[in-house]
């Protein structure tokens, strides 16, 4: 008989949303045995195809599980499925938690220290690449957590990913994720800057950030506009993007340390999402003679 080190682990997996349902997909078509639950049956659909099991609540869910990944919004929800009655009593030792969501890096201690003394793992490994990146199978995970729980990981977190880095202990997954995000957003008010004088400027602006986009110009964030970030998406992303940012400046004040005007930047770029993406995706307008 094998023993559990031996043996595929059995993945279980909460928060089937845009980005977390193409997650499951690829651990699911990679072999792995899948288990999943979701508030709203209607989020089952995304597995259509995939196999998996389906689970009536979360405590048979983490029942079922060796590692447990959770893709979901904030810390508090993370909180909430460990707080569920009967979850604790049912994760075995052994079992490794891992977060997928965004989160503050201190909070991220708290939980692991709350999972102790069950001697059960967590590693905090939010991703970077969205929901096309997840649909592509190309995220960049970021990791925090012990290196022998993170080895047993690897092969779950390479389904969905090009790159899973290890950054340290717990809360420095957190921690490289939110200043990724500092530098996306600060970045983006750069290309919310360029997009508004464009238009003062009467130039095409499709046609401009398409050529930019290949020039020395470009950036991830430039290349976003129009394509990742959609005017369909642009308002949740924004939110999003605000949730993340105050994070970041939470965590560098607690560190001593003075983020403010790199928040206010990031804030700024955030805030001009939307107008810029609807400008980035708008029909290109004749230009205005020169004087």
């Amino acid at each position: 008989m094998s023993s559990p080190e031996q043996r595929s682990p059995a993945v279980g997996f909460i928060g089937l949303g845009d980005q977390g349902a193409p997650m499951a997909q690829a651990i699911g078509d990679r072999g792995f045995d899948l288990h999943v639950w979701a508030r709203r049956p209607t989020s089952l659909e995304a597995m259509a195809g995939i196999p998996h099991t389906a689970h009536a609540t979360v405590v048979d869910l983490v029942a079922a599980s060796d590692i447990l990944a959770l893709c979901l919004r904030d810390d508090g929800d993370i909180w909430d499925v460990l707080n569920t009655p009967g979850v604790r009593e049912h994760l075995r030792p052994g079992t490794v938690v891992v977060n997928h969501g965004t989160g503050d890096p201190g909070e991220n201690v708290t939980i692991a220290e709350s999972l102790y003394g069950l001697d059960v793992f967590y590693l905090d490994a939010p991703v970077s690449g969205g929901g096309p990146g997840a649909q592509a199978r190309t995220l960049t995970t970021f990791v925090g957590g012990d290196a022998v729980a993170f080895d047993r990981c690897t092969p779950v977190l390479a389904t969905f990913s090009t790159r899973v880095s290890r950054m340290g202990p717990v809360g420095t997954g957190q921690m490289t994720k939110l200043l990724n995000n500092a530098m996306t957003m600060s970045n983006l008010k750069n290309a919310v800057d360029l997009v508004r004088l464009a238009q003062q400027l009467h130039v095409d602006i499709p046609a401009l950030l398409d050529v930019i986009r290949d020039s020395s110009g470009g950036s991830a964030s430039l290349r976003a506009l129009g394509t990742v970030i959609t005017p369909e998406n642009a308002l949740h992303l924004q939110g999003l993007m605000r949730k993340d940012i105050e994070h970041f400046a939470d965590t560098v004040r607690a560190h001593g340390l003075d983020a403010e005007e790199l928040r206010r930047r990031a804030l700024a770029g955030a805030d001009g999402l939307v107008d810029a993406v609807t400008l980035a995706t708008s029909p290109a307008h004749p230009a205005c003679p020169s004087p």
